[in-house]
């Protein structure tokens, strides 16, 4: 499976269905994110979806158990093959999401977010957290992966650490991924593609650098062709 899923947070569906058509011989799924499902909701998300493309909905669920279970729950109706919940939410959450995605109709993938990647250490201290980057991450993780979760959301600076402590099945989905002459925009820990699937990541999230160029299909082809590329070698 290509492991690029390209983020595609435009809030029209109809554009974005339309780059999705345009991108999906170059890439293995679409994320649609909150600033999507905010505007265009449930509708818009099976309006941008083509049919058999693999769909990341990525809303970082966060809230009490019963709440989290009941999103996820409805989230199931548009089969999406992974949903995201905050693994900060503690276990309860996490488990109450778990048993609410094995209820689901067809096979939905829980992962996990640990330290979005817009976040330093610096954030993390104001926000009263552990400073310590991979600590906070790794003690993520360790949490959603004991809770019955699929998978981790986590950048790329942390693959080595979590690789080292995670069972082998456990997905490490990762986004901050900038191709090399990609500006980082927001994102404070990047790293290259081809370098990210070296270290162990699964799935690999990419947006802007496609969806922002002056040809977003040829620039995901680029990618694509890279990553192939570096496989074989």
């Amino acid at each position: 499976m290509n492991p690029i899923f390209v983020a595609i947070d435009r809030p029209d569906p109809a554009v974005a269905r339309r780059l999705a058509l345009s991108l999906r011989p170059h890439v293995g799924g679409i994320k649609l994110g909150l600033e999507f499902f905010c505007a265009a909701g449930p509708q818009g998300v099976r309006a941008a979806v083509p049919e058999g493309m693999p769909l990341f909905l990525d809303l970082k669920l966060h809230d009490i158990p019963n709440t989290v279970a009941g999103a996820v729950r409805s989230a199931a109706a548009l089969a999406p093959h992974f949903i995201t919940v905050h693994a900060s939410g503690g276990t309860a959450m996490l488990r109450a999401a778990v048993e609410a995605a094995h209820a689901a109709p067809a096979r939905l993938r829980l992962l996990g977010v640990t330290v979005l990647t817009s976040l330093d250490s610096a954030d993390l201290a104001a926000a009263g957290q552990d400073p310590d980057m991979s600590a906070q991450v790794e003690r993520l993780a360790l949490l959603a992966e004991r809770a019955g979760l699929d998978g981790i959301v986590c950048s790329p600076m942390e693959i080595g650490r979590l690789r080292a402590v995670l069972k082998r099945e456990t997905l490490l989905v990762v986004p901050g991924i900038r191709p090399e002459g990609s500006a980082a925009g927001d994102q404070k820990r990047t790293m290259g593609p081809a370098d990210a699937m070296r270290a162990g990541a699964d799935h690999l999230v990419i947006g802007r650098p496609i969806t922002e160029a002056a040809d977003p299909a040829s620039a995901a082809g680029a990618i694509a062709a890279a990553l192939a590329a570096s496989a074989r070698s």
